[in-house]
Protein backbone atom coordinates (compact mmCIF):
# COMPACT_ATOMS: atom_id res chain seq x y z
CA UNK A 1 0.00 0.00 0.00
CA UNK A 2 2.95 2.46 0.25
CA UNK A 3 2.65 3.44 -3.43
CA UNK A 4 -1.14 3.59 -3.41
CA UNK A 5 -2.57 6.80 -4.81
CA UNK A 6 -6.28 7.15 -5.27
CA UNK A 7 -8.07 9.81 -7.26
CA UNK A 8 -10.88 11.84 -5.75
CA UNK A 9 -13.47 9.58 -7.39
CA UNK A 10 -11.70 6.40 -6.28
CA UNK A 11 -11.46 7.71 -2.72
CA UNK A 12 -15.21 8.40 -2.65
CA UNK A 13 -15.93 4.90 -3.96
CA UNK A 14 -13.48 3.13 -1.64
CA UNK A 15 -14.94 4.70 1.49
CA UNK A 16 -18.52 5.04 0.23
CA UNK A 17 -18.68 8.78 0.89
CA UNK A 18 -20.11 11.56 -1.23
CA UNK A 19 -17.87 14.05 -3.02
CA UNK A 20 -19.34 16.73 -0.77
CA UNK A 21 -18.24 14.80 2.35
CA UNK A 22 -14.73 14.31 1.01
CA UNK A 23 -14.41 17.99 0.08
CA UNK A 24 -15.69 18.96 3.53
CA UNK A 25 -13.11 16.75 5.25
CA UNK A 26 -10.46 18.54 3.22
CA UNK A 27 -11.94 21.95 4.04
CA UNK A 28 -11.79 21.29 7.79
CA UNK A 29 -8.26 19.91 7.37
CA UNK A 30 -8.94 16.30 8.26
CA UNK A 31 -7.42 15.30 4.92
CA UNK A 32 -4.73 16.96 2.83
CA UNK A 33 -4.43 15.25 -0.53
CA UNK A 34 -1.65 15.90 -3.01
CA UNK A 35 -2.81 18.30 -5.70
CA UNK A 36 -1.70 18.29 -9.30
CA UNK A 37 -3.54 21.06 -11.07
CA UNK A 38 -7.17 20.48 -10.25
CA UNK A 39 -6.67 16.76 -9.58
CA UNK A 40 -6.39 15.41 -6.05
CA UNK A 41 -4.54 12.25 -5.08
CA UNK A 42 -4.75 10.43 -1.79
CA UNK A 43 -1.78 8.43 -0.54
CA UNK A 44 -1.40 5.84 2.20
CA UNK A 45 -1.44 8.48 4.95
CA UNK A 46 -4.75 9.90 3.76
CA UNK A 47 -6.26 6.42 3.41
CA UNK A 48 -5.26 5.63 7.01
CA UNK A 49 -6.65 8.95 8.22
CA UNK A 50 -9.93 8.37 6.37
CA UNK A 51 -10.25 4.96 8.01
CA UNK A 52 -9.78 6.56 11.43
CA UNK A 53 -12.18 9.40 10.62
CA UNK A 54 -14.95 7.04 9.58
CA UNK A 55 -14.35 4.78 12.58
CA UNK A 56 -14.53 7.82 14.86
CA UNK A 57 -17.77 8.93 13.23
CA UNK A 58 -19.22 5.44 13.68
CA UNK A 59 -18.43 5.69 17.39
CA UNK A 60 -20.17 9.08 17.50
CA UNK A 61 -17.16 11.36 17.88
CA UNK A 62 -17.47 14.95 16.68
CA UNK A 63 -15.36 15.83 13.65
CA UNK A 64 -13.50 18.48 15.65
CA UNK A 65 -12.57 15.90 18.28
CA UNK A 66 -11.30 13.62 15.53
CA UNK A 67 -9.32 16.47 13.96
CA UNK A 68 -7.72 17.38 17.29
CA UNK A 69 -6.91 13.74 17.98
CA UNK A 70 -5.21 13.36 14.59
CA UNK A 71 -3.18 16.51 15.26
CA UNK A 72 -1.86 15.03 18.50
CA UNK A 73 -0.05 12.35 16.51
CA UNK A 74 1.64 14.93 14.29
CA UNK A 75 2.68 17.15 17.21
CA UNK A 76 3.31 14.72 20.09
CA UNK A 77 3.55 11.21 18.67
CA UNK A 78 1.87 7.87 19.11
CA UNK A 79 1.90 7.57 22.90
CA UNK A 80 0.23 10.96 23.43
CA UNK A 81 -2.32 10.14 20.75
CA UNK A 82 -3.10 6.80 22.38
CA UNK A 83 -3.54 8.48 25.78
CA UNK A 84 -5.93 11.01 24.30
CA UNK A 85 -7.79 8.18 22.54
CA UNK A 86 -8.40 6.44 25.87
CA UNK A 87 -9.77 9.67 27.37
CA UNK A 88 -12.02 10.28 24.35
CA UNK A 89 -13.22 6.68 24.39
CA UNK A 90 -14.01 6.81 28.12
CA UNK A 91 -16.05 9.98 27.62
CA UNK A 92 -17.89 8.50 24.62
CA UNK A 93 -18.65 5.25 26.46
CA UNK A 94 -20.36 7.24 29.21
CA UNK A 95 -22.36 9.21 26.64
CA UNK A 96 -23.38 6.14 24.62
CA UNK A 97 -24.38 4.28 27.78
CA UNK A 98 -26.67 7.17 28.74
CA UNK A 99 -28.16 7.26 25.23
CA UNK A 100 -28.75 3.51 25.40
CA UNK A 101 -30.56 3.88 28.74
CA UNK A 102 -32.73 6.69 27.35
CA UNK A 103 -33.56 4.59 24.29
CA UNK A 104 -34.46 1.57 26.43
CA UNK A 105 -36.71 3.77 28.60
CA UNK A 106 -38.40 5.20 25.51
CA UNK A 107 -38.96 1.73 24.05
CA UNK A 108 -40.44 0.46 27.31
CA UNK A 109 -42.82 3.41 27.47
CA UNK A 110 -43.88 2.99 23.84
CA UNK A 111 -44.51 -0.73 24.32
CA UNK A 112 -46.52 -0.05 27.45
CA UNK A 113 -48.69 2.54 25.70
CA UNK A 114 -49.16 0.19 22.74
CA UNK A 115 -50.25 -2.62 25.08
CA UNK A 116 -52.73 -0.36 26.91
CA UNK A 117 -54.17 0.80 23.58
CA UNK A 118 -54.39 -2.79 22.31
CA UNK A 119 -56.32 -3.80 25.45
CA UNK A 120 -58.73 -0.91 24.97
CA UNK A 121 -59.41 -2.07 21.43
CA UNK A 122 -60.29 -5.59 22.61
Amino acid sequence: MPNTRLTFKEMCAKFDVTPRTLRYYEYIELLTPEKEGRARFYGAKELARMTLILRGRRFGFALEDIRQWLLVYEKEGTEAQMSQWVALADKQIVELTEQKKQLEDTLAELKSLRDVTTQQLS
